[in-house]
């Protein structure tokens, strides 16, 4: 199927004006959901959106994260579904298993009063019986990631001859992690007269041949907004060294009236240190990333939604998708080097018309991605103070009144303990007030209640923290200003390296004759097994198989996950790399193409691109090395 060359295009308002959703064409059971779920009035996207679909035209939605995508493609879905028929009827690829979970959990939200309809979410690192006894019992709804929803095609457990719908979400994403191939694949091994519906944050150019190719007349809708962040989130940043973000983050955490709270960090070796510190001081915290097992994940968020967990400490890609009601406060413990990820950040916070507040850390070599943060949202921050020691003891003796005055409330037990504190005072003729201090110490314990004023570090010191020195862990902040949205990986490589951390070269049987490049191999890699792009070294991609540096230490489950993960279409048949990772096989025959390409880990003295970006020769690759030399480790 092709399209026109000029879609039709529909701009749709900011505001939809006097709409609800039963003026979009739905009813019944799907509307009795929405209500639920205290749904009132679309959005741009939704009202825009749901009744082309409802007509059965293919669409294009441009549109940022958080504006109601899901809503505006899951409802139509559900709202013409015909449960009798046991066999896939709509589809949905999601770059991610976060936002696979997520949207699958708002198809099950959307469908509560429908009868008998089964949802399924299809994602690596979750085991395949799951998933087979599902497929066998009938699903009529699949939601998953490109690269185990191309293994099922392969193996055969998954029969989409009578796809009715398919959804691309977040495609400019998917195709940025290397799932190119494998959504075109998807599209054309599916029927020809299905609805197709692809939702993107950008237009490139790989999605506009896409949909001019796979999508049939579509219908081009575009959100615009007056900026790119909600409105109703309340947008502040703090100047301060790295040495001091921990004492900053414990202040504000004491005098900030927060429900649930996520603390975004650049590398996941500093979720888990970080939530150990936040626990240490009396928080509820945990870490997320990408080598925390899916089940453990899934109690976590469970935990953050039931509120016996108040802190979430996470990576940008383990908390992609996250969808938590009571997150009210968001903080940037490291600030993002991009506006795309900042403004997926602060999104986990404000949804549904909720306020929400967005803290982020910056250090004074940082001020630079503030100002690009704030010129591409065009939405100024507002910068705060550091909460002084007088305004931590105001808070801490005002929750201790507020202590007392519950358990004064609790009349029952205060007239047991009256009779003692009163035969105490008589038998020791001590003052009553003076019994009650004793009773505070009690209580308190070894820690002081109030904060002691700290003596001014020297300017100096702040000065010479904030200028990069080599032993100093800031040492990523002094190439802020040329790092790409992963620089993180980087800094998490350089650490992992001097603190000697083992890393294993494996040997995947991809290479140039498959047309392979680094992206691909991170994102099939990244996604069926659970790791992120701060776990991968460098890639070296020689004619018939490539060379992954990944850490030493990778469970044995992560490994035979990764072991069924196909590239390309094929499987990578991955395993230890006994030759060494700078030595040539004597099967690569072109002398010329087969020196040893520098890429992810690859240390070098030029500011590094992404491996998602193209050089200026449109290469794949981070950076060729032409010159024959030994990669440095």
């Amino acid at each position: 199927m092709t399209s026109d060359d000029n879609p039709e295009t529909v701009e749709a308002p900011e505001e939809p004006a006097g709409l609800s959703f039963s003026d979009l064409g739905l009813d019944g059971p799907v509307l009795k959901a929405l209500d639920d779920v205290g749904y009132e009035t679309p959005s741009a996207i939704q009202a825009a959106t749901i009744p082309t679909l409802l007509e059965g035209r293919d669409v294009v939605g441009l549109a940022q994260t958080g504006t109601g995508k899901t809503a505006a493609f899951a409802l139509p879905i559900l709202a013409r579904l015909d449960v009798s028929q046991k066999s896939p009827q709509a589809l949905v690829l999601a770059p991610t298993r976060e936002l696979a979970l997520q949207v699958c959990e708002a198809f099950e939200k959307y469908a509560a009063h429908l009868d008998d309809v089964h949802i399924l979410p299809v994602y690596g690192g979750q085991g395949y019986g799951v998933q087979l006894s599902a497929l066998r019992r009938g699903v009529h709804i699949i939601v998953g990631t490109p690269g185990r929803i191309m293994d099922h095609l392969d193996r055969g457990t998954l029969d989409l001859s009578e796809l009715r719908y398919l959804v691309l979400d977040e495609a400019d994403e998917m195709l940025k992690m290397g799932f190119a191939e494998d959504v075109e694949t998807i599209l054309a091994d599916t029927p020809d007269d299905k609805q197709v519906a692809l939702f993107s944050a950008t237009m490139p150019a790989a999605i506009r041949r896409i949909s001019k190719q796979y999508l049939h007349d579509p219908e081009e809708i575009t959100v615009k907004a007056k900026t790119q962040t909600s409105a109703n989130i309340t947008q502040r940043y703090l100047i301060v060294s790295y040495a001091q973000k921990i004492d900053a983050l414990t202040r504000i955490l004491e005098v900030e009236n927060f429900e649930g709270m996520i603390i975004f960090v650049r590398t996941k070796n500093i979720t888990e240190e970080l939530a150990e510190k936040l626990r240490a001081r009396g928080y509820s915290a945990a870490a997320i990333n990408g080598d925390v097992p899916q089940a453990q994940r899934e109690r976590t968020v469970d935990q953050l939604k039931s509120g016996k967990l108040d802190i979430l400490v996470a990576t940008d890609v383990a908390a992609r998708g996250l969808d938590v009601e009571r997150i009210s406060h968001v903080v940037n413990f490291d600030i993002p080097t991009d506006s795309e990820p900042y403004v997926h950040r602060i999104g986990r916070t404000g949804r549904a018309g909720r306020s929400g507040d967005a803290i982020s850390f910056v250090t004074p070599r940082e001020r630079g991605l503030l100002a690009r943060i704030e010129k591409a949202t065009r939405q100024p921050m507002t910068q705060m103070q550091l909460p002084s020691v007088d305004e931590v003891n105001t808070t801490r003796l005002t929750r201790f009144d507020d202590r007392i005055t519950a358990a004064l409330g609790e009349s029952t037990r205060i007239e047991g303990f009256r009779d003692i504190i009163a035969h105490y005072v008589r038998h020791h003729d001590v003052p009553e007030v003076d019994v009650a201090a004793a009773l505070a110490v009690v209580a308190q314990g070894d820690d002081p209640l109030l904060l002691e004023p700290e003596p001014e570090r020297p300017s100096r010191f702040d000065r010479d923290r904030d200028r990069g020195d080599r032993g100093d862990r800031d040492r990523g902040d002094r190439r802020g200003r040329d790092w790409d949205r992963d620089g993180d990986g980087d800094r998490d490589r350089r650490d992992r390296r001097r603190a000697g951390a083992p890393m294993t070269t494996y040997r995947i049987a991809v290479g140039r004759r498959q047309r392979v490049e680094p992206r691909q191999i991170v994102g099939a890699l990244a996604n069926e097994g659970g790791l992120t792009r701060d776990d991968f070294g460098a890639i070296q991609i020689r004619q018939d198989f490539s060379l992954v540096e990944l850490p030493a230490d990778l469970p044995q489950e992560t490994l035979e996950r990764l072991d069924g993960t196909r590239i390309s279409g094929r499987l990578i048949e991955i395993r230890p790399d006994r030759g060494g990772p700078s030595r040539r096989s004597h099967g690569d025959r072109d002398d010329r193409d087969d020196k040893p390409r520098r890429s992810y880990g690859d240390r070098d003295d030029r500011p590094r691109r992404s491996s998602g970006d193209r050089d200026d020769r449109g290469r794949g690759e981070a950076s060729d090395d032409r010159k024959a030399r030994k990669p440095r480790w």
